[in-house]
């Protein structure tokens, strides 16, 4: 179970990215974060495995403060927290295999991904994490031989590696059309559903956010400004819609 309490990120240039965010995430939920551009989605998203640092508040993951372990169990903590972000963060010049196999890094010698040196066994592991998400044909392509969709993919395969509890997925499927959302969204909720892996995926589209969700909270300026449920969001009100999003936002034109 993740806790979120009192969350606040301040910048050092003195922008307020977060202002006094608490909720909580049962083991097993798709929880969406909406809101608009700088409402602070990506901000909270970092935080929960601390690539970026909290300036106050706690972050309970199991009970444990997060924000107050030492790297070295911050380290082993990420193993459970896996990460897939809008722009794929991919290395093009190498495999698609070998970008897999990165995933693994925080369970083996660092040396051996510094050398690019994988037991067997890890690359069956990737192998078959890359079968999850459709792409083991591509696995000896380099990675800027994919399309956009198929990168996705691999930044999925990748997070499965660390065989984590949750997924926190920063606007995936932000600069994909609307079949290829469809298609990423589907692989992570194949993953929520058969696997009960955890789910906090920021999104753009209400629609995307209306099928996909079983919980939803709302950011407007930093601030915690809606909590629902999956039949909740799809019966958002005109007024609910603009606390979340603004007075002059249209329902047909939803931004993220």
């Amino acid at each position: 179970m993740l806790v979120v309490e009192h969350l606040t990120k301040v910048y050092e240039d003195g922008t307020v990215a977060l202002r006094d965010v608490s909720f909580s995430v049962e083991d097993g939920e798709f929880l969406v974060i909406i809101g608009l551009s700088g409402s602070g989605k990506s901000t909270l998203l970092r935080c929960i495995n601390r690539l970026i640092e909290p300036t106050e508040g706690r972050i309970l993951w199991n009970g444990v403060d997060i924000t107050q372990v030492p790297e070295a169990e911050m380290r082993r903590i990420r193993r459970e927290i896996g990460m897939i972000f809008q722009h794929f963060n991919l290395v093009d010049r190498l495999s698609v295999l070998t970008n897999v196999l990165t995933g693994r890094s925080g369970y083996v010698n660092p040396w051996w991904s510094l050398l690019n040196y994988w037991p067997p066994a890890e690359k069956q592991r990737a192998l078959r994490a890359l079968e999850q998400v459709g792409l083991q044909e591509k696995a000896f392509n380099r990675a800027d031989a994919l399309s956009g969709g198929q990168k996705q993919r691999v930044g999925i395969a990748r997070a499965l590696m660390q065989d984590p509890k949750i997924l926190l997925a920063d606007e995936p499927v932000a600069s994909l059309d609307p079949v290829l959302a469809h298609s990423i969204l589907g692989y992570l909720e194949k993953l929520n559903v058969e696997q009960n892996i955890t789910v906090l995926c920021s999104l753009h589209y209400l629609d995307l956010v209306q099928r996909y969700a079983t919980r939803v909270i709302g950011l407007r300026d930093g601030r915690l400004v809606y909590e629902g449920t999956r039949e909740d969001i799809r019966n958002i009100t005109d007024e609910e819609f603009k606390h979340i999003y603004g007075e002059e936002a249209q329902r047909l034109s939803v931004a993220g």
